[in-house]
C-alpha cells in the first residue's frame, strides 16, 4: 500500500507557482487573491488563515476582509462589487459556509467569473462541462486529479466511483475524470444509490467527499483500488489535548490494507486545494 503524500505533490505545485509569480513580477504584476470571510466560524478563520500565509510565503498581495455575522446580503454584495472593479485583485474568494441569511448562490454568481478562483460561478462550470481551457478548475477536485496525475495512477480507461454529489466535490470530480484529462469511465454513488457497498466493490479508484465520518469501510473496496479522501470531520477523542481528532469519509487503518494506494487524512488532498488556489490566482493573473 502506497500512501499517497499530498504534502508532496502540493509543494510541486507551489513551486511551479513561484516560478511563474517570478516571471509575472518581472512584468510588473504581483498576483493578488481577496478572502472575504463573513461571521466567526472557526473552521473557516482556520482555513482564511492559512490561505493567507500561503500568499505571504509565495509572495501574492493577500487581503483579507472579515464581515461581522450580522452583515447584510447588500454589504457582502458590494464588497464583492468593489473587488470585482479593483485591479490589484485577481481572484476572488468567498468563505463557505456563510451565515444562514446570506444566500451564498447570489455571492457566488456577482463575483466576475475571470476572477472566480474557486471555479463556482455558472460560466466557469459551463466550461469545466465544456472543457473550455479558459475557465477556472475547482481547486479540491483538481488537486485530486493532480493526485492521481504525480503518483503515477493511471485514469484512462479506469473505473472510477466518486461518491458525492455535490457541485464543490462530485459533479467537478465527474466531469473531470470523464474529460479529456481524465478518461475515466465514472460512476457517481450518493444517499439513494441502492447497495453502494456493491458499486464501490467495482471501482478501480475511489473518490470519498460524502461528509460522513469513516463511511468507506473495508468491505465496499476490491483488493488493489486507489482511494483518494476528500473529507475531514472532526470526531471526539478524550485521548487528545484538544478533544477531537480529524478523520476522513474512510475508515483508514481498515481500507489501507486492501488498497495499492490512498490518501491520508490530514496531509492528503487538503493541502492540494491550497496550492490549487494559488494556481488559479496565478493563471487569472497571467491573464491581466
Amino acid at each position: 500500500m502506497k500512501k499517497i503524500d499530498g504534502k508532496e505533490v502540493a509543494q510541486k505545485v507551489i513551486d511551479e507557482c513561484k516560478s511563474q509569480i517570478a516571471e509575472l513580477k518581472v512584468k510588473g504584476i504581483t498576483p493578488g487573491l481577496a478572502v472575504v470571510l463573513v461571521g466567526e466560524d472557526p473552521a473557516s478563520k482556520v482555513y482564511v488563515g492559512a490561505k493567507a500565509r500561503k500568499c505571504e510565503e509565495l509572495g501574492i498581495y493577500s487581503k483579507k476582509i472579515e464581515l461581522p455575522a450580522d452583515a447584510s446580503q447588500e454589504q457582502v454584495m458590494q464588497v464583492v462589487e468593489d473587488l470585482n472593479n479593483d485591479p490589484a485583485i485577481d481572484g476572488i474568494l468567498v468563505q463557505s459556509p456563510p451565515p444562514p441569511h446570506i444566500d451564498e448562490d447570489a455571492i457566488v454568481r456577482a463575483i466576475n467569473p475571470n476572477k472566480d478562483v474557486d471555479g463556482f460561478h455558472p460560466v466557469n462550470v459551463a466550461k469545466l462541462v465544456l472543457e473550455d481551457p479558459s475557465g477556472f478548475i475547482p481547486c479540491t477536485p483538481h488537486g485530486c486529479l493532480r493526485l492521481l496525475q504525480d503518483t503515477g495512477i493511471e485514469t484512462s480507461g479506469a473505473e472510477a466511483v466518486v461518491i458525492g454529489r455535490s457541485m464543490i466535490v462530485g459533479k467537478p470530480m465527474a466531469l473531470l475524470l470523464m474529460g479529456k484529462l481524465g478518461n475515466a469511465t465514472v460512476t457517481v454513488a450518493h444517499s439513494r444509490t441502492k447497495d453502494l457497498a456493491a458499486v464501490c466493490r467495482r471501482a478501480d479508484i475511489i473518490i470519498a467527499a460524502i461528509g460522513k465520518p469513516e463511511f468507506v469501510t473495508a468491505d465496499m473496496v476490491k483488493d488493489g483500488a486507489v482511494v483518494i479522501d476528500v473529507g475531514i470531520n472532526r470526531v471526539e477523542d478524550s485521548s487528545k489535548k484538544s478533544g477531537y481528532k480529524l478523520v476522513g469519509d474512510v475508515a483508514f487503518d481498515e481500507v489501507a490494507t486492501k488498497c495499492s494506494a490512498i490518501t491520508p487524512v490530514p496531509g492528503g488532498v487538503g493541502p492540494m486545494t491550497i496550492a490549487m488556489l494559488m494556481k488559479n490566482t496565478v493563471i487569472s493573473a497571467s491573464r491581466r
